[in-house]
């Protein structure tokens, strides 16, 4: 099943998306919030190309990255594979949706764009076992996680860097069947294809960073995990678009425009 949000009537709504995102599909409005409320379809069905889609949650509580993750991305970078998890946040405000515009901050000089899979958690989480883990996962979605990569050099820690509003772009849905061991990960920056790889490529599995992660912070419901990007990473200037695709889930999209 694919949870979309979007707006219809001037205010955001929950729908489940039928048919193919690229013919033709159609979205089952829901009354409310599914992820914190129950939710049933109202009758109503629109064609998904007549309305805006936003991102598909905003968590009300967190978004954990996890870095260095791909192999190939750590030593393009300079960087050893850290034995162990390498964690950070980014706030709620950083999460912008499909085609939404990318700001880039004054601040910085060179900002860059990471594909990532995101785990959308459903449920209460705290010491998961590695075996239970796939019990708090509601779905997957697309990730970007934008990095202002001047000032993760120059901070020595990434909150600026990987927090700065629009920093999060995540789409176009949520999809809550799927196998992501070995799916095709990719980004395109305008028309020029910049990263492709592949989700079994993770140096930690999914259910090792949900146990890792609950260890020490207790997950919540509509939290978001960054899995990592695979190497490719670079620079993205104003009047530039940065597409995201992620095999069996879609493709997300999003304007590079100056703050």
């Amino acid at each position: 099943m694919r949870i979309a949000r979007f707006i219809l009537d001037d205010e955001p709504h929950y729908g489940v998306v039928e048919g193919d995102p690229d013919d033709a599909a159609e979205l089952v409005v829901l009354s409310g919030d599914p992820f914190f409320s129950p939710a049933q379809p109202t009758g109503r069905r629109v064609p998904a190309d007549d309305v805006r889609l936003l991102a598909p949650i905003i968590p009300r509580s967190k978004v954990v990255g996890i870095g260095r993750n791909y192999a190939d991305h750590a030593a393009e970078l300079g960087n050893e594979v850290p034995a162990e998890p390498l964690m950070f946040f980014k706030p709620n405000t950083a999460v912008i949706g499909p085609d939404d515009p990318i700001r880039l901050p004054a601040v910085s000089e060179y900002v860059s764009y990471e594909v990532e899979l995101a785990v959308v958690i459903s449920r209460i989480g705290k010491n998961v076992p590695v075996d239970k883990a796939d019990d708090h996962i509601l779905g997957y979605t697309i990730a970007n996680d934008v990095t202002l990569r001047d000032l993760q050099k120059s901070d020595g820690q990434w909150s600026r860097a990987k927090g700065f509003d629009t920093s999060c772009p995540i789409g176009p849905w949520i999809e809550t069947e799927l196998d992501v061991s070995d799916l095709g990960i990719r980004s395109w920056v305008d028309d020029e294809l910049k990263q492709d790889g592949r989700t079994s490529q993770l140096v930690h599995g999914i259910p090792e960073l949900i146990s890792y992660v609950s260890e020490t912070i207790t997950l919540l419901p509509g939290d978001i995990i960054l899995t990592g990007t695979p190497a490719g990473v670079g620079q993205i200037t104003d009047g530039q678009r940065v597409t995201l695709e992620i095999e069996r889930i879609g493709r997300m999209s999003n304007p590079v425009l100056d703050a």
